[in-house]
Order: structure tokens, then sequence, then C-alpha cells
């Protein structure tokens, strides 16, 4: 009984607290600037919103540039751009830095070989931070240099991979890493990944450029790069392509 009364009097005092922290005034709480812009969303979750920028719409590569500054020699077709073996890799004409991107991409329906050297490509954020793209459908390979990997660093939460031939989808945030004026490093690169719906980064902090040899590190660059594509000499193609500058 005496455990009761203490029980049912500690709940009276919590009661009496919350009622004494809601006085005052409701309003002396209320932020009314700034107003958030306005963005109409697309149709769908794929479809651009309207601030995005779109560098691809399956019509042209007038947003792109190849390899060494020559024109895009990657083969488009039915709306999307098919990477043509050995003519290098392509990159945005416009740079970026913090970003929301969409991207869709699909590896070859025909299987080819195995491991890394299935479906192989990738998509370098500011040209230095490689977001992996492979067949990882029933394909073994090293774990952080599978798809929706950051190569040779970060492995995915999952394998969401869809099967060889299927359209799938990279949903990215990305925060560009910060340098102070001598160079040093003040802040690394974070990453949200979400594949095919599925998180698979989960703002995570990456350990500097992509290298295929040796310990990645950071390197001072400027606030915005351009967005590369890789040639690794697998037709994989790519579609619906946009981004937003946060």
């Amino acid at each position: 009984m005496k455990k009761f009364f203490l029980l049912a009097l500690s709940a009276s005092s919590i009661s009496v607290a919350c009622s004494q922290g809601r006085t005052g005034d409701p309003k002396l709480s209320e932020l009314w600037d700034p107003v958030p812009t306005i963005v109409k969303p697309g149709a769908t979750a794929q479809d651009a919103p309207s601030d995005a920028i779109v560098l691809f719409n399956g019509k042209d590569f007038s947003s792109w540039i190849g390899q060494g500054g020559k024109a895009v020699e990657w083969t488009l077709e039915n709306g999307a751009m098919t990477v043509k073996p050995r003519s290098g890799t392509i990159s945005t004409k416009q740079g970026f830095g913090d970003c929301q991107l969409h991207i869709e991409w699909r590896t070859p329906s025909v299987v080819k070989g195995e491991g890394q050297g299935r479906g192989n490509s990738g998509i370098f954020l500011m040209g230095k931070y490689e977001l992996q793209v492979l067949d990882s459908y029933e394909n073994k390979t090293y774990s952080n240099g599978q798809a929706a990997s950051i190569y040779k660093q970060l492995i995915p939460l999952a394998n969401a991979s869809r099967k060889p031939g299927e359209w799938q989808t990279y949903d990215v945030i990305f925060t560009a890493p910060r340098f102070a004026a001598d160079g040093k490093l003040q802040s690394q690169a974070r990453i949200t990944v979400i594949h095919n719906g599925v998180l698979v980064q989960n703002n995570a902090a990456l350990w500097g450029g992509s290298e295929y040899i040796g310990i990645p590190e950071y390197k001072p660059h400027s606030m915005k790069e351009p967005l590369i594509l890789q040639d690794h000499g697998d037709l994989v193609s790519f579609r619906n392509i946009w981004i937003r500058e946060l």
C-alpha cells in the first residue's frame, strides 16, 4: 500500500511539473522567419523537382564533356546513354559541391565476367569520391568494392541490387569536405545513399579521395568540382540524372 501511495504521489508531481512547464506565451517559441523556399516536387520520386538542374534528360549531352575536353562519344539511345568502351570518362561542364543527386543506371542484361569485371562503372562526386556502380546481383567481390560502396572505403549497409538488365536508382545526399586557407582539412566529406529505396550509406564520413591502390587521403580542392561518370570498359547505361545544389 505504501509503495502504491509513493508511485501515485510521484505521478502527481510529474503531472504538476509538466503543467507548470506549459505556462507562458506559446508565441515565444514560434519562428516565422526565414520562410522555407517553395520547391515543387516531381510527379514521382524519380522526377526532378522544380529547383533541380537536369544533367541528362535522355536527349543530348549538352551538360557533359568527354575526357580531355573532347566531345562525348558514348552511345545515346532510347532515352539513355551507354558507355562506349575505351572512349573515356565523361564529366559535367558545371561544378558541384554540397548536393542532392538522383541517377539511374543499368548493367548489361547479358552477363559477362565476374567480380569487378562485371558491369563496372563509377560515379565520382567532385570528380574524386567514387560511388561504385557494379553488377552485384549474385556476384561476389570485395565488400568495399560492390555496388553502393564508397570504393575501397565504405561497405554498404545492404546489397539492394536488382538483376542484370534492370534499371536501378541512387539517391544521394553529399556534403563536400572543407579545407582551411592553408589547405588543411577542416571537415570530412559525408554521404548518404539510398539504393533502390534502401538506405545503404547513412551520413557516412569519407576517408579521402578514392584510390585503386593505397590509402585514401584528402587533397585540397575548390568547393565545386564536376561530376564524373566512369568508362570501365563495360556497357553500363545511365538515365534521368538530376542534381540539387544545397
